[in-house]
C-alpha cells in the first residue's frame, strides 16, 4: 500500500506545475505509439522529482538531465498501459474502491479523512483514484507477464540453501548502483556512448563525486531518485553479477563497469554487516477478530462491537464462536485461529500487541492498517527454524531475485518494441 500511495501521489504531484509552465501546456514531448506525453505531463513528474531528491539531501541534476530520466518513466509507463488495455487488463470500481479504503487505512485515517489530506494538499480524489487504477493495472501487468512465469525448481533451493549453510557468517550489503540501459539490437556506436556514459560516472565517482547525484543524473534504473540505493540486501536478493562483484569489494570501493543483458552498471559498496540467522525463534500461537472500519462502520462504531465482545469473552462466552460471527478476516471460519506465527509475519502494530501478551491474556482493541483486533495469546514456543519453513525462505528469496531480474529484461524488451518519438528538444 505504500508503494501504491507513492506512485500514486507521484502521477498526482505537483499540482501547480501546470499554472506556471501554461505556455507548455499543449506541446507534446513524445508520442508512445498512438499517444502523446505532453510537457504539462512531464513537467508534473520533473517538479515531484525535485521534491522527493530535495527531501533526500540528494544534490539535483541539470534540469535536461531529469527530464530526460523523466521522461523514460512516463514512456515505459505508457507502453505497459497500453499492453495492459490491448489484453483485457482491468480493474472494477468495487476492487479500486477497496484499494483507496486500504490506502486511506494504511495513513490511519477514514476515507473522508484521507479525501480531505489530499484535497488540502492540491491533489484532486478524482485523479488519486484514476492514478491508483493505473498503478493497479500495472502490478497487475507485471504479475501476469513476469512474476507468474517465474519457477524455482527444487535443485535451486537446495543449492541456495548449501550455500548458506556454507558461508559460515554470511553477509548483507548496503549498495547502490548506477544502470546504463543499452537498446536491443544497438549498432556498436550506441554500445560504446553508454559505455562511455557508464567510465564517466564510475571516474566521477572514484573523484569524489556524490554517487547519489551520480545515479539521480545517469542511472536509467527505477531507483535513480533514490540516489541508486538498493539498501541491505542479502547475497540471494541481489543479482547474480552484482553479488559476485560485492563480495570482493570493500565499503567504500566503487567496481568497474559491469555488463549485463540491460546494459552497464556500476556499484558502490557503502557497508556489509553480518547477517547470521538465528537457529530458533520464538513463536507465538494466536487468534483474533477483526472489524474493519468503512464509510458505513466508524472508528467509534469498531470500538463499540469489539468492547462488546471482549466483554462477554472475559464472561466466558467462546472466542472461536465470536470469532466465526463477528471477524471480517480470512481466519474466521477457523475461529480467528493464525496458527503459529513468526517474528515478522503480521504488521508490527499487531506483533508488538501480541507479544505484550502473555498465554491465555486477551487484548484491548488493537488498531492496524487493516481496522481494529481482539487478539488473544494460546501459548509460546522456542524452536527451530523448520526445514520447511527454510525451503519456503528460500523459495521467496530465489523468486524474488528472479522476478526482478525477469522484470527488467520484459521492460528493456517492451520499450525496445514500442514506437516513440521523442520531441523533448523541440522548445
Amino acid at each position: 500500500m505504500r508503494a501504491l500511495l507513492l506512485a500514486a501521489l507521484l502521477a498526482c504531484a505537483a499540482p501547480d506545475a501546470l499554472a506556471q509552465r501554461g505556455a507548455l501546456v499543449e506541446r507534446i514531448v513524445a508520442v508512445v505509439n498512438k499517444e502523446v506525453i505532453t510537457a504539462s505531463e512531464l513537467a508534473e513528474r520533473v517538479a515531484f522529482a525535485e521534491r522527493q531528491l530535495r527531501r533526500q539531501n540528494i544534490a539535483l541534476p541539470e534540469r535536461t538531465v531529469l527530464e530526460r530520466q523523466m521522461l523514460e518513466r512516463l514512456i515505459l509507463d505508457k507502453a505497459q498501459l497500453q499492453l495492459a488495455a490491448d489484453t483485457g487488463l482491468r480493474v472494477d470500481e468495487v476492487q479500486l474502491d477497496r484499494a483507496v479504503q486500504r490506502i486511506a487505512e494504511s495513513n490511519k485515517a477514514t476515507l473522508a479523512e484521507f479525501r480531505r489530506r489530499l484535497e488540502e494538499d492540491g491533489v484532486a480524489f478524482d485523479k488519486f483514484r484514476a492514478e491508483v487504477r493505473q498503478q493497479i493495472l500495472l502490478t497487475r501487468l507485471r504479475e501476469r507477464e513476469v512474476d507468474d512465469r517465474v519457477q524455482v525448481s527444487d535443485s535451486e533451493i537446495d543449492i541456495y540453501l548449501a550455500d548458506e549453510q556454507t558461508a559460515a557468517g554470511a553477509v548483507e550489503y548496503d549498495a547502490a548502483h548506477v544502470l546504463v540501459r543499452i537498446p536491443e539490437q544497438a549498432t556498436p556506436e550506441r554500445i560504446e556512448q553508454a559505455r562511455a556514459r557508464a567510465e564517466k560516472a564510475r571516474a566521477d565517482a572514484l573523484g569524489g563525486g556524490d554517487f547519489a547525484r551520480l545515479a539521480a543524473s545517469t542511472s536509467d534504473a527505477p531507483d535513480a531518485l533514490q540516489g541508486g540505493a538498493l539498501g541491505w540486501r542479502a547475497p540471494s536478493r541481489l543479482p547474480e553479477l552484482f553479488a559476485d562483484t560485492l563480495k570482493t569489494m570493500k565499503p567504500g570501493d566503487v567496481s568497474g563497469v559491469l555488463r549485463s543483458p540491460a546494459g552497464f552498471h556500476v556499484l558502490k559498496l557503502i557497508e556489509r554487516r553480518g547477517a547470521g540467522v538465528a537457529a530458533a525463534v520464538t513463536q507465538t500461537r494466536a487468534r483474533h477478530i477483526l472489524v474493519k472500519t468503512s464509510e458505513v462502520v466508524s472508528e467509534a462504531d469498531a470500538l463499540r462491537r469489539l468492547a462488546g465482545l471482549r466483554e462477554r469473552i472475559a464472561g466466558g462466552a467462546d472466542f472461536a464462536q465470536l470469532a466465526r460471527l463477528n471477524s471480517e478476516d480470512g481466519t474466521a471460519a477457523r475461529g480467528g485461529e493464525l496458527g503459529w506465527v513468526h517474528p515478522g509475519d503480521t504488521v508490527p502494530e499487531f506483533e508488538r500487541a501480541m507479544n505484550a501478551l502473555k498465554p491465555g491474556e486477551l487484548s484491548e482493541p488493537v488498531r492496524t492498517p487493516f481496522g481494529f483486533h481482539l487478539i488473544q495469546v494460546l501459548e509460546r514456543r522456542t524452536a527451530d527454524v523448520s526445514t520447511e519453513r527454510q525451503r519456503l525462505q528460500a523459495r521467496v528469496a530465489l523468486r524474488e531475485r528472479k522476478a526482478e531480474e525477469a522484470y527488467q529484461e520484459w521492460l528493456h524488451q517492451l520499450r525496445d518494441r514500442t514506437y516513440v518519438e521523442m520531441r523533448l528538444e523541440e522548445r
